[in-house]
């Protein structure tokens, strides 16, 4: 009888106590509320209700059409790069570091507003959705992203570009030659054509006198 009881009360302690959301669920409950549309050309629309929402779809939509470049991209700011490409890229990775660390995304993550703590974790929640509906695709070195992971990008596409920072000098400093900069290098740095802005992009825009809306 007393074993009964306890059964009885075990049972009902359980259908009583909240569900606990895992991550799948928050991916399924964020995808049921974006719709992506592509059309003729293949070109993506993302619709949500949130700006969160647009954030997961878009991602999501970018390892459909691309995924390796995504994860190259992630890998390579994270300073990982050889881990998928060998020795060669240490000092890929020692810029990458050397320009935003792990600890310093975090920190960065942390004490953001919670409005873009909320599109970092729909950035993240985007791809690892990706890979989870994607049995098939198998990621090569960050096997599940991180809300931080989005903040070694903060300064946008056209802000500053590590890749401006030639990995030849950086080879030779930390390299088992260090050597310092010939004055005449220096010079040629210094010159106004290597500081000027990087120009061009992959934004394209239609003028307003030929789209349907009449907007841009």
């Amino acid at each position: 009888m007393i074993k009964n009881i306890f059964l009885l009360l075990l049972i009902a302690f359980i259908a009583c106590s909240p569900k606990v959301e895992t991550e799948v669920d928050r991916w399924e409950a964020r995808a049921a509320q974006v719709e992506i549309i592509r059309d003729d050309f293949g070109v993506p629309h993302i619709y949500g209700e949130t700006d969160a929402d647009a954030v997961f779809g878009l991602l999501y939509a970018q390892c459909e059409d691309d995924f390796r470049r995504v994860e190259r991209n992630y890998v390579w700011a994270t300073g990982r790069l050889a881990e998928l490409e060998g020795e060669e890229a240490i000092f890929s990775d020692l810029r990458a570091n050397l320009y935003m660390t792990e600890e310093e995304a975090k920190t960065a993550y942390e004490t953001a507003p919670d409005w873009l703590k909320e599109l970092c974790v729909a950035f993240a929640d985007g791809i690892n959705y990706y890979l989870h509906t994607h049995p098939e695709v198998e990621a090569q070195v960050i096997t599940h992203y991180e809300p931080w992971m989005h903040l070694f990008f903060f300064e946008g596409s056209i802000g500053g570009d590590i890749e401006q920072i030639p990995l030849k000098g950086i080879r030779e400093f930390y390299g088992k030659e260090i050597s310092v900069p010939a004055m005449e290098a220096v010079a040629e740095w210094k010159s106004p054509e290597a500081l000027e802005e990087p120009a061009g992009s992959n934004g394209i825009a239609v003028a307003g006198e030929l789209t349907e809306s009449g907007n841009a």
